[in-house]
């Protein structure tokens, strides 16, 4: 059994890179129980900050990775991998392939039909929900993703955000990075824009949506309900 969950934090953490200061004096932690999207502008330093949480940089606190799961932008099994196989991945840090809890991260993701296909023959939004399965199927207690919507449909992508939602209402702590300033309107708990290696507002969205906003050089219309127009 991993020992008692100690939620990963950055306090006051400035990360360098190839020389380069990404990041500035960060101060940033999930709780257990919301869903934490960070959004902000391409080369703002959203995946490196997620990267700093998830313990995967130099001078970082590595994690325990039965507690804490990653899931990078992009991720995807290039082995002629089935579903099934692919999602039973996140349960190596526990040492087992244990069927239940692969089982429910496949239904919970929606891809129980695809368990015996082969990960490199189906769509990339197919692959993606494999990836989050994957995830789930360690049964982490925190759980960090970068771009977790990156190749779905409307429809998908909007299932996937309450997915996430539920799994962070039943305990979890969910950190998602995210350019779609309505799915983080709609979903989020907690809005945390980051612009320039700095976080420049972190609260609900209701709060935070206006400076999220900003950073992509957008407003808020609240006309009939919030939606981004240009400056």
């Amino acid at each position: 059994m991993p020992p008692p969950l100690i939620q990963p934090a950055l306090r006051g953490a400035t990360i360098a890179l190839a020389g380069r200061v990404v990041l500035h004096d960060i101060d940033f932690a999930p709780k257990a129980g919301e869903l934490v999207v960070l959004c902000g502008p391409n080369g703002a330093g959203k995946t490196t900050l997620l990267r700093a949480l998830a313990g995967l940089l130099p001078g970082t606190t590595p994690n325990d990775p039965r507690q804490v799961a990653y899931v990078a932008q992009g991720a995807r099994s290039a082995w002629g991998l089935t579903v099934r196989q692919a999602v039973a991945l996140g349960r190596i840090p526990h040492g087992d392939d244990a069927a239940e809890p692969v089982r429910r991260a496949m239904e919970t993701c929606g891809i129980t039909a695809l368990r015996d296909a082969r990960i490199d023959r189906i769509s990339g939004g197919e692959a993606r929900r494999a990836m989050l399965a994957r995830a789930f199927a360690g049964e982490p207690g925190v759980l960090l993703l970068d771009e977790p919507t990156a190749d779905l449909d409307p429809a998908a992508a909007h299932a996937a955000m309450r997915m996430l939602r539920r799994a962070a209402e039943g305990g979890l702590a969910v950190v998602a990075v995210l350019h779609a300033l309505d799915l983080a309107r709609d979903y989020a708990h907690r809005l945390v824009v980051v612009q320039a290696g700095r976080i420049i507002a972190d609260g609900s969205p209701a709060e935070t949506l206006p400076a999220a906003a900003a950073a992509f050089g957008m407003r808020v219309g609240c006309d009939r309900a919030p939606r981004l127009l240009p400056l």
